[in-house]
């Protein structure tokens, strides 16, 4: 997010024409040999115009006439040699008039005027479709193949190739006998070849899922593990190294001693069976089972606990002290000071907590009602330095209390990395600065306000599983799942876009008291999610004993840490900055790692923060990854390369979990956040490579970044993704079915030049979300992603999204900016929606394809 210092931000409220600067001195004349040129059309909205010279120019404009508009005027973009210019808002019958000024070895020549008539080009032959579809079969299939353009050609091939005008014509039936992918294209004279229609066969029953035993876990000594599998005669291929297991990996013969610390892989294969899935499991050896902690246990001396019986005004004294440790923007930022207020049961009168950076405000009762605050909890833009806008208003929260604000309205006024969680607001909640000043990127979830909720000034927003009384305002994006009371979609104007359930979701795990002794509570997985989890009687799930957690407190080391891990603990973490020089390695399933006072770890030597197995269950909440100083590989990665083993049932979770690379120390992380395990849901997630901070922390050269996220596994669901600044791609998704649910982007501020920031096919820039070239499905709702290039503005990128064109891959509500034209973004998505105009205005596109 941006630095006050450097930006204004303005609202537009209509779209600005782009115009060229003027031109030089044209030359009166043109020359037909010197080029050819042509428009396309990509859809039934918009056609491209393209231009190749035969001698290489240093620029083309194209300058085109539609009617109804004005004279449209565009420097084109280089396409390896061929300029081209989109042009959008087209219906069938659309006529445009178009020439060109194009550079010639020094002079300009103008070309004569030509027409185009929109939709009067023959539309690509029908893509080819399977019957039956591709699946999962117990017995051969036999496949037709159609398209629906009559009279065209079908070409196919039975190896997964790319199907060419060369390869075999489709005649009939095609007999698939076993595990087999075909591909087709429709081709007839006069139109153009259909897009691949693809269908992949499994044929035959899974071979049973191997299992362990014992299955894997923590032991004392060295254990002998056995594998089998349900299905008779099938063989067991595994590994020990965590590597994925294939038909060539050694035969599983008899128990397998298992010495030290070590993953088992394993498949089950059968002749006429498909292959089963991978089964893993992880032992940690040497190690004491158990975990024997106290269930009233010291939460350091960063931990405020507050109750019902101590006076207001001591209360009140405690929360001004550290309101003002944490309050200014400028010294306190960046600072090393952490702390968590936590009030314990009962009803809190005349409190008012201003929540400043680093501060965690959470209620220890079992839900929101439990703890009742008859008074606020605020943050506003507090300081002389924020003049009146919130947009760095970072990294604090408010979580399982219910406020009976004073004056009725309760402000929240922040930016990211900012949760509002299981709260229960008694009146109105305020997202905007009372100044009516910008705030920029929150989140609420499983929460309940019965007024009215408004965002004003507040440019995006996410809610999830939460009620609203009512909704007003809307800037750029606005994204609500399974909310009662939300805005319909309306997007872009109001920019709304409203999901009716969530379709995955567990809220967090959370500290509370039970009688004298606190436990964890650990809310269930919900499907199809609508409203807050507890407004019917209190949130499903279960809880565990803090004696079976980890206090990790001040001067305790990544050894101490792992210790307990392997002793069976779970680990909680107190308010504090904990340096590590070795990785913290998540190994057993359901393993909870609960953070408050946002805890923070920071890597040295170059090392991974934390790591988490390619296992069932695990949860991370409330944690900052800071980057230190030796570049390391990745801050948290979870599930090893190569992850296969599905955890639909009880997946793991990254809940309020922030990355930061540079700002408070020049940080250096290749990746901040790798996602290799299937079913993981990262819900509500800032991943920041710093625009600004202590003086030599950030810069091109200092906070070292490629990547924010990179996602390989399957079927992973991100809710409330944040993430800015990096310096190639921010978001790369290669795992299949990959789902987004908001999304709020800034690319880099700091690039020096084009020509360090243009992708490995040349293209202009990195997007800021790129989805794997071979992913087949893939769905997000609402993503947003702005540039500001203030150390060079001639800078821009070619576009913000990047997808393959597939049917599986959809995107909705998508939109870029410049904020205040500082460089550009020529295309929303691929080659869709127009350039960023001046005036910090939105381009919308509603849906892609």
């Amino acid at each position: 997010m941006r630095a006050l210092s450097k930006v204004r931000w303005r609202r537009g409220l209509a779209a600005v024409a782009i115009a060229l600067s003027s031109l030089a001195t044209v030359e009166a004349a043109y020359a037909a040999d010197d080029y050819t040129q042509n428009v396309t059309a990509i859809d039934a909205t918009q056609a491209r115009i393209n231009f190749t010279p035969t001698t290489p120019a240093v620029y083309v404009d194209v300058h085109y006439l539609i009617p109804g508009q004005g004279q449209q005027n565009f420097r084109m973009t280089n396409n390896a040699g061929t300029w081209q210019k989109t042009v959008g808002s087209l219906s069938a019958g659309t006529v445009i008039d178009y020439w060109f000024t194009y550079e010639k070895s020094g002079p300009q020549y103008d070309t004569p005027h030509f027409s185009y008539t929109h939709n009067s080009a023959p539309q690509p032959v029908a893509t080819p479709t399977f019957s039956p579809p591709g699946g999962t079969y117990a017995t051969a299939q036999t496949v037709t193949i159609s398209t629906a353009t009559s009279g065209a050609t079908i070409r196919y091939t039975v190896d997964g190739s790319t199907p060419t005008s060369s390869s075999p014509v489709y005649s009939g039936p095609i007999s698939v006998p076993g595990n087999r992918t075909i591909n087709a294209i429709g081709i007839k004279s006069g139109q153009p070849n259909s897009s691949v229609g693809s269908a992949s066969y499994v044929i035959g029953t899974p071979v049973a899922t191997p299992t362990f035993s014992p299955p894997g876990g923590a032991y004392a000594s060295a254990q002998t593990v056995t594998i089998s599998t349900a299905t008779s005669g099938a063989t067991i291929r595994y590994t020990v190294d965590g590597s994925t297991p294939t038909a060539s990996s050694p035969v599983y013969s008899g128990p397998i001693s298992v010495s030290s610390n070590r993953t088992v892989s394993a498949i089950g294969i059968k002749s006429g069976l498909a292959n089963s899935a991978v089964a893993s499991a992880t032992y940690t050896i040497g190690t004491q089972q158990g975990c024997t902690q106290s269930d009233n246990p010291n939460f350091g001396p960063n931990t405020r606990i507050f109750d019902p019986s101590m006076s207001a005004t001591s209360i009140q004294a405690q929360l001004d002290t550290d309101f003002n440790n944490q309050k200014d923007t400028i010294t306190a930022q960046m600072a090393p000071r952490r702390v968590a207020h936590l009030f314990k049961p009962g009803v809190y009168n005349g409190i008012h907590d201003d929540v400043g950076y680093y501060t965690s405000v959470s209620g220890l009762g079992r839900n929101p009602g439990d703890v009742l605050i008859n008074g606020d909890i605020t943050v506003d833009a507090f300081n002389e330095s924020d003049k009146g806008v919130a947009l760095q208003n970072f990294w604090r929260s408010a979580e399982n209390m219910a406020v009976n604000p004073a004056s009725g309205t309760n402000r929240w006024a922040v930016a990211q990395a900012a949760p509002f969680r299981r709260m229960d607001v008694r009146g109105n909640l305020a997202l905007y600065p009372a100044s009516y000043g910008f705030a920029s990127g929150g989140y609420t979830a499983d929460t309940r306000v019965s007024g009215q909720t408004a965002s004003v000034s507040q440019q995006q927003w996410y809610t999830r599983d939460s009620n609203y009384g009512s909704w007003n305002g809307g800037v750029w994006n606005m994204v609500f799942s399974g909310t009662p009371g939300a805005p319909a979609t309306t997007f872009p104007n109001p920019p709304s876009t409203n999901l009716a359930t969530t379709p995955i979701s567990r809220d967090v795990p959370y500290l509370y008291l039970d009688g004298n002794q606190y436990r964890v509570f650990l809310p269930s997985l919900r499907t199809n999610a609508s409203g807050a989890s507890w407004i019917n009687g209190g949130t499903p799930g279960t809880s565990l004993p803090m004696s079976q957690f980890y206090v990790v407190k001040s001067g305790d080391t990544a050894a101490t840490i792992n210790a307990a891990l392997g002793q069976g603990c779970n680990l909680f973490f107190t308010p504090g900055i904990y340096n590590v020089n070795q990785t913290i390695n998540i190994t057993r399933p359901n393993t909870v790692v609960l953070g408050i006072g946002y805890a923070t770890i920071v890597p040295q030597n170059g090392v991974t923060a934390m790591q988490v197995a390619d296992v069932d269950g695990v949860r991370i909440k409330g944690i900052l990854f800071d980057a230190g100083t030796t570049l390391s590989n990745s801050l948290l990665t979870v599930g090893p390369a190569g992850s296969s083993a599905s955890h639909a049932s009880n997946p793991t979770t990254l809940q309020d979990v922030f990355f930061r690379v540079g700002g408070a120390v020049a940080g250096k992380a290749t990746n901040s956040l790798v996602v290799n395990s299937h079913n993981t849901i990262i819900d509500h997630s800032w991943i920041w490579r710093a625009d600004h901070g202590n003086a030599g922390t950030w810069g091109w050269d200092e906070a070292i970044g490629d990547t924010g996220l990179v996602v390989n596994g399957n079927d992973v669901l991100a809710t409330g993704l944040f993430v800015e600044h990096y310096q190639k791609y921010q978001t790369i998704w290669n795992g299949e079915r990959g789902r987004t649910i908001f999304y709020q982007n800034e690319m880099p501020y700091d690039v020096p030049n084009q020509a360090v920031w243009n992708r490995p096919n040349g293209q202009a820039g990195y997007a800021a979300y790129k989805v794997g070239d071979n992913v087949t499905t893939h769905e997000a709702w609402g993503l947003g992603s702005y540039c500001f290039f203030n150390v060079n503005p001639s800078v821009r990128a070619e576009n913000a999204f990047e997808v393959p064109n597939r049917p599986g891959v959809r995107m909705h509500n998508l939109l870029t900016v410049s904020l205040n034209y500082q460089g550009t973004i020529t295309h929303v998505i691929n080659n869709v929606g127009g350039v960023t105009p001046p005036g910090t205005v939105p381009v919308n596109v509603v849906n892609y394809p």
